[in-house]
């Protein structure tokens, strides 16, 4: 299946959405790499892996763009060598890339139940608004609050930044879909807005699986 979703927030900003249904040979065969990134997908052990980093690529030829418009710095943060910001993002059937003349992040995150397991690894503050008792919103509520945290640290993408300790998010509803975000790192003091959206998708053998999408500007 091609693309999956498509969101124009403004003239600059731009969110592409691929559901990955192709096989392989597929979408290799569909798009050409430079030979760094063809290096790295020899690299990649997993077929999920190498597949949604097809993926993206494809978003890249609907977004006018090829692989070899495409870079990584010494942190592994991407670039396009026209100066527009891009972040790239997968999670399972899905990948996605935004495009801004902003500094920007992406963030796609499976909903599942094991995320509560490790919420005290990654959430401080924000227990404050977070009910373990509401079940469903609480998990939905932590994968956003994990897929906000992604996306900033994919904006900043500085050694040493901890999602617990630098990160706060601030108070939201679900039915908010936004909310906004505090950075406290060493001397740098930042804040985002982020904006959050849910879809669902069918997995190989048809359960029904739900996702969170989320997107930070600086």
């Amino acid at each position: 299946m091609p693309l999956y979703k498509t969101i124009t927030l403004n003239h600059s900003t731009q969110i592409l959405v691929w559901e990955i249904t192709e096989s392989y040979q597929e979408l290799f065969e569909a798009v050409v790499l430079n030979e760094s990134n063809l290096n790295r997908l020899k690299c990649m052990k997993s077929e999920i892996h190498q597949r949604a980093f097809l993926s993206v690529r494809k978003l890249f030829q609907l977004a006018d763009y090829t692989d070899f418009d495409l870079y990584y710095d010494e942190f592994g943060k991407p670039h396009l060598h026209d100066g527009k910001h891009i972040s790239i993002t997968h999670s399972h059937q899905f990948s996605a890339i935004i495009l801004s003349d902003k500094v920007v992040g992406i963030d796609i995150e499976l909903q599942r139940e094991k995320i509560i397991r490790i919420a005290d690894k990654f959430i401080d503050s924000e227990f404050s608004f977070l009910n373990p008792s509401e079940n469903s919103a609480y998990i939905r509520k932590l994968t956003v609050v994990w897929g906000v945290k992604e996306a900033i640290f994919k904006i900043r993408n500085e050694k040493g930044i901890s999602f617990k300790d630098h990160i706060k998010v601030n108070s939201f509803e679900l039915k908010d879909l936004q909310t906004t975000t505090e950075l406290h790192f060493d001397s740098i003091i930042r804040d985002f807005n982020v904006c959050f959206e849910e879809f669902k998708s069918n997995d190989k053998n048809g359960l029904e699986q739900n996702f969170t999408l989320v997107y930070a500007f600086e």
